[in-house]
């Protein structure tokens, strides 16, 4: 995880302006469907904060982290409130927010570590609340381009979530890419819905 925060710290002006004009309206707004209005979000790993600016502008109450501390910087410049750096695994809060937004973030973690997160990520979460993650579409684990990934199928995803039953698949899509000149590059976008499980 260290070169990949490093990689963020030293490329955080190219990413934020590769990301920051993605039109991404279509799955925010999916997300957003399934909360009620003015919900409480957490825009877990916010790189550019182009999601948290989207989110507020829509009357969502957010809250903000990301574990580069010049994409902190600049995602609270955008965005007009605080983002706070912290690494996923610090993650502690109990029964707080409705939504979690993890939209490419969580991928940059280890199959081990991400359990422990997603697990973090219930906890955190009310009952029926909500998360939408996304990961690139296959089956590699290790260094890409000086950053960590794990991808998954939706087969081996919905293996891997049996370990964490509180958490349930809503729903899955896979889209392309939408940066340009990416579009050939697959991602898995999923729902998970916080259930009881008493």
């Amino acid at each position: 995880m260290d070169n990949t925060l490093k990689y963020y710290n030293q490329n955080a002006d190219e990413f934020v302006q590769g990301t920051l004009s993605v039109d991404f309206k279509q799955t925010q707004d999916r997300f957003l469907s399934k909360l009620q209005a003015g919900a409480y979000i957490l825009d877990f790993g916010c790189g550019s904060g182009r999601d948290t600016k989207y989110f507020l502008e829509n009357g969502y109450q957010m809250d903000a982290t990301d574990g580069s501390e010049e994409l902190c910087k600049m995602a609270s410049d955008y965005t007009g409130i605080k983002v706070k750096q912290m690494l996923f695994e610090e993650l502690c809060d109990i029964d707080k927010y409705d939504g979690i937004w993890a939209c490419s973030s969580i991928l940059h973690l280890s199959k081990e570590t991400l359990l422990s997160v997603l697990k973090r990520m219930a906890t955190s979460l009310k009952e029926e609340g909500v998360v939408y993650t996304s990961f690139k579409y296959g089956n590699f684990e290790g260094e890409r381009n000086g950053r960590y990934f794990i991808d998954f199928t939706i087969e081996t995803f919905k293996e891997y979530i049996l370990e964490i039953p509180e958490l349930q698949i809503e729903e899955y899509w896979i889209t392309g890419d939408v940066r340009p000149g990416r579009g050939e590059e697959k991602w898995l976008n999923l729902i998970l819905r916080k259930s009881d499980i008493h």
